[in-house]
């Protein structure tokens, strides 16, 4: 073999110090603590109302709750009439007050209320569409929220509220709302009730621009629907509406789309993060990820979204930001990934000696800290350190 030159020697050596970084840089370990829920109910929704206080649901109208950071998990009492149905969303107040929604063709899609600490329930709201099916539930403030489902005669059904859940509101009738509708004929467009986080409500980032809702959807097109509101607020029906929607560059398919849509925040423009994929291909890595920017382009307005460039090493149902460790994480049934470059390269989060050998698997959706998955499992997010950041061991010579 050919001796190295001084400067092949150096590049050498670069190149393993640039290898050796990248695998430090992918390898972080899983930081997911896991609790006991004292349930074996696949659970998708979860609402974190700060370090103490939290809330999750699932099936069989099970409601937990927690106001020790997760030390104790306790069973909420059913709701009346709930026995059989699937809590797929739920959003939190405080310690006392919270709103649950179970997904179902009609009348099985209802919203419940406790201001008990979940004690008693109150029934405020059951589906109006006999073949409709409710997929997600948000607030923007303790006050207004939005509810929406699957489309209905080709309309997607937007429910609001401006007294925190107590009565709803139909909007998708009343113009200029009618216009948001599903694809053109010939396209099956849906949303995906897996993690309650399909649906988006902020602040635009827009001069003069009240509020902003977004929901992304799937199916034979994967897509992300804006509606921007002017002059008041959209629960209160008033003001001018714009309406768009934009490619999620996702995948699309039967049983394929975007599952979950995050935003940044403080960020200046908008930044999304929407994450999606196959969930009957759970192992599947393409079009699992994207990354969207609000751009202004003379009179047009709207995200643009660009496919990441290193995936998520799976379908991923929810995605969350975390502004403590400034990173993104993405959860899904064969693992957990972050990123700390906005949604562009995404790296896996893997077990680590001191954690189950699936801690990293096997969930369905978040609210920072904690996430929630199949047969009662909850984690807790605990500070994510990579093994570089750790002390090196001295080798023996």
């Amino acid at each position: 073999m050919q001796a190295q030159t001084s400067h092949g020697r150096a590049t050498t050596l670069s190149l393993a110090l640039t290898l050796l970084t990248i695998i430090f840089a992918t390898q972080s370990q899983a930081q997911w603590d896991i609790q006991d829920s004292h349930t074996t109910a696949s659970l998708r929704g979860i609402a974190s109302v700060d370090a103490a206080i939290a809330w999750a649901s699932g099936t069989g109208g099970t409601v937990l709750h927690t106001t020790d950071g997760g030390a104790n998990w306790q069973r909420c009492a059913t709701p009346p009439g709930a026995e059989s149905l699937d809590f797929r969303g739920i959003q939190a107040f405080d310690a006392h007050t919270a709103i649950v929604m179970s997904s179902g063709k009609g009348d099985l899609s209802r919203l419940y209320k406790t201001t008990d600490a979940c004690q008693t329930w109150k029934l405020l709201f059951t589906n109006p569409d006999k073949e409709g099916f409710w997929d997600a539930i948000q607030f923007d403030s303790p006050k207004t929220g939005m509810l929406i489902g699957d489309p209905v005669k080709d309309q997607f059904p937007i429910f609001t509220s401006i007294n925190t859940g107590n009565s709803w509101s139909r909007v998708d009738h009343v113009a200029p709302y009618a216009g948001i509708k599903k694809a053109d004929k010939g396209w099956s467009e849906s949303i995906f009730a897996a993690s309650n986080s399909t649906l988006l409500i902020y602040q635009n980032p827009r001069p003069h621009t009240l509020l902003q809702i977004l929901f992304l959807t799937g199916g034979s097109r994967s897509s992300i629907h804006i509606v921007q509101n002017f002059d008041q607020p959209i629960p209160l029906l008033g003001g001018r509406v714009m309406i768009s929607s934009a490619s999620s560059h996702l995948a699309d398919g039967p049983t394929a789309g975007g599952f979950s849509l995050a935003a940044k925040p403080g960020s200046a423009p908008g930044l999304l993060v929407a994450v999606g994929g196959d969930y009957q291909q759970p192992d599947s890595t393409a079009s699992t990820a994207s990354s969207c920017q609000w751009k202004e382009d003379g009179l047009s307005s709207t995200y643009h979204c660009g496919a990441a460039a290193t995936f998520p090493h799976g379908y991923r149902s929810a995605v969350a930001y975390d502004a403590q460790q400034k990173l993104w994480i993405t959860v899904g049934p064969n693992g957990t990934d972050i990123s700390t470059d906005d949604g562009r390269n995404w790296a896996p989060l893997k077990p680590s000696t001191q954690d189950p050998p699936d801690a990293d698997k096997n969930w369905n959706a978040l609210s920072l800290p904690y996430v929630v998955g199949p047969k009662g499992r909850i984690g807790k997010l605990r500070p994510i350190h990579p093994p570089a950041e750790r002390q090196p061991q001295k080798m023996n010579k």
